[in-house]
């Protein structure tokens, strides 16, 4: 922008020189721009994947929230499902096997009077078995569902 003070008579002159300031901005605009990434950083996501033709039905429990589930008499169920130590590995094996590679969550529920020493060695069976995330279930977690 110009402004001219002064009349005719070749008074002083005060034009605004934006040159430079158009170069700063330029330059600052390009910094902005190699500054921030140029992929958009988000969550991953896993695209389910159609079964085999020849493959069975899957299980309903291999589709649910998986809960092992300890009793002070020594028994251990999967949902509900009876099952003992010696097989509870195995079958978790087979339950997690068809499942997609980040969902392998499961919890352990205790009874009343059961040791921690028995959730203890159940957790240590699911992480065998290859379950990367074991939460605890405690009545006032189950209440607030």
């Amino acid at each position: 922008m110009g402004m001219q003070v002064g009349g005719k008579s070749g008074g002083s002159l005060a034009d605004m020189n934006v040159v430079p300031l158009i170069d700063i901005l330029l330059v600052l605009l390009i910094i902005f721009m190699v500054i921030t990434p140029t992929t958009p950083m988000g969550l991953e996501a896993l695209v389910p994947q159609p079964s085999p033709p020849n493959a069975k039905e899957p299980d309903v429990l291999e589709n649910k929230v998986v809960v092992v589930q300890v009793f002070s008499d020594g028994k251990v169920k999967i949902n509900e499902e009876d099952s003992s130590w010696d097989t509870l590995g195995a079958r978790l094996d087979q339950i997690f096997k068809l499942r997609a590679v980040g969902n392998k969550v499961a919890f352990v529920k205790g009874d009343e009077r059961v040791y921690f020493q028995e959730v203890a060695k159940a957790i240590d069976i699911m992480r065998q078995s290859g379950i990367e995330q074991v939460g605890l279930l405690t009545p006032r977690m189950e209440s607030s569902q």
